[in-house]
């Protein structure tokens, strides 16, 4: 729970320093990040849009996981074989940790920036292209560069379907995405825990 608190808050910094300083008297600063309840002109499109995500995310990120990626070197390789006992951490891991920490930063903040000075595709481009490079660096050491050029552009493509879903059906709530985020994450984690995959 304290490095998941951790990360939010490192990951909250610079957003909140740029909101302290240009948008403080204008809007606070969990609405100037998208926290909000997701407006929907129709629930039905919204649930179809939101489930054909986590579809778009999950398939290209399991196919290279499970052919090219060695598990241990995952984020959720620490909860593998834990069963019941680690359902508590993968749902803070899942939901804070990743999820919020993730979307605070790169749709919260980055996107939300980017496509106010340089229009939506743009911001939602360089903010996937930003995330998926995040997830490449990490990997960098462990992988060649074929599997990591992968791993940056599925991770982008997602990026990219979450910013797009925030924007384009949550009406600019970054709850859509966030919940998307901790899903995947929450699915990867459960199957380690129960050791499926």
């Amino acid at each position: 729970m304290i490095s998941a608190i951790v990360q939010v808050m490192l990951f909250s910094v610079i957003p909140f320093i740029w909101w302290f300083f240009t948008a403080r008297k204008e809007q606070s600063f969990l609405g100037w990040l998208g926290f909000q309840k997701p407006v929907v002109a129709h629930k039905g499109r919204y649930i179809m849009f939101f489930f054909l995500s986590i579809v778009v995310l999950v398939i290209p990120s399991w196919v290279i996981i499970f052919f090219y990626i060695d598990h241990s070197l995952l984020a959720y390789n620490q909860f593998i074989g834990l069963g019941l006992a680690g359902v508590i951490p993968a749902l803070i891991y899942a939901i804070i940790q990743t999820g919020l920490s993730e979307e605070l930063l790169f749709r919260g903040f980055l996107l939300k920036r980017l496509a106010k000075s340089f229009g939506f595709q743009v911001g939602n481009l360089v903010q996937s292209f930003l995330f998926g490079c995040v997830h490449g660096a990490l990997l960098w050491m462990a992988l060649p560069l074929h599997i990591i050029l992968l791993v940056v552009l599925t991770t982008a493509l997602a990026g990219y379907v979450m910013g797009w879903m925030n924007e384009r059906v949550g009406g600019g709530s970054i709850v859509t995405s966030w919940s998307i985020h901790s899903f995947v994450n929450l699915m990867a984690a459960c199957l380690s825990l129960f050791q499926i995959l």
